[in-house]
């Protein structure tokens, strides 16, 4: 029996001390939530479209007062489009004449791009891990498609990527176009240039507590052409062969009705 009385008591003392002193029945600590939802949740484009602004509304849930009145929640949104194969090409003087003479494709990168944020995002988190995350036009993933000779050339053409995509409206970015409107409500504005792509995009909202993600949240978005513009599109996808033929059919048409009209008799 003493033996027994020595070994329990011998095991009590090597117990660990979070076991000993963990009180059951506590409850396990609160963690932040985030909503988000769109103004709508569908954008026709018609003939006249000349772009158009989008609103995100979102709610923190469960923040902490304290950090919440320093700042030291930031939130980035974006707008990413339809992912598809993107070819770059290097266009250099030859015996007087521009030619293409390299080029880089890229693997399902994102055709549209539109970003807000609470502020600058290189200086939320460290750039590797915006880089782990995608959350940036510097930092999306731009993974080259086949064999590339030389590993130098890669840096070089995904600014050449990134220049052309801003230069042309479709990527794009807001320092300071999420704003909260109250404690915990936010609104984000986001920039649709007027040629936006049609199809699914995906509104995405990270959100950074003291400079690290806590988590993220996400919702689909119908970009669809309407009108002449939807029903040519059609066509050209869905009937090739008579879309084909339309066409050729209405240049000889207009060429010969153009020959009558400037005839000289």
């Amino acid at each position: 029996m003493r033996r027994l009385l020595r070994s329990a008591l011998l095991l009590a003392m090597l117990a660990p001390p979070a076991m000993a002193q963990a009180p059951l029945g506590q409850p396990p600590a609160v963690r932040e939530g985030l909503e988000i939802g769109a103004s709508t949740s569908e954008i026709a484009i018609t003939s006249d479209f000349r772009g158009a602004d989008l609103t995100i509304f979102g709610a923190l849930t469960n923040a902490d007062e304290l950090l919440l009145a320093i700042g030291q929640y930031d939130l980035v949104v974006t707008l990413e489009g339809p992912r598809d194969y993107a070819t770059v090409r290097r266009k250099e003087r030859v015996f007087g004449i521009w030619m293409n003479t390299q080029s880089m494709t890229f693997e399902q990168v994102p055709e549209s791009y539109s970003m807000a944020s609470t502020r600058q995002i290189d200086s939320l988190d460290q750039a590797s891990s915006l880089n782990d995350i995608g959350v940036g036009i510097e930092h999306l993933a731009l993974n080259p498609v086949g064999y590339i000779p030389d590993s130098g050339l890669i840096g070089e053409f995904r600014e050449a990527y990134r220049r052309l995509k801003l230069a042309s409206g479709l990527y794009q970015r807001d320092t300071s176009g999420v704003r909260f409107v109250s404690s915990s409500l936010f609104r984000a504005s986001l920039k649709l240039p007027a040629n936006i792509p049609d199809g699914v995009h995906v509104v995405r909202a990270s959100l950074f507590k003291s400079g690290q993600l806590l988590l993220q949240r996400e919702l689909s978005l119908r970009v669809v052409k309407t009108g002449i513009e939807q029903a040519i599109t059609d066509a050209a996808h869905n009937r090739p062969l008579a879309y084909g033929f339309l066409c050729v059919l209405i240049a000889v048409i207009t060429g010969w009705g153009a020959s009558l009209i400037f005839r000289k008799d």
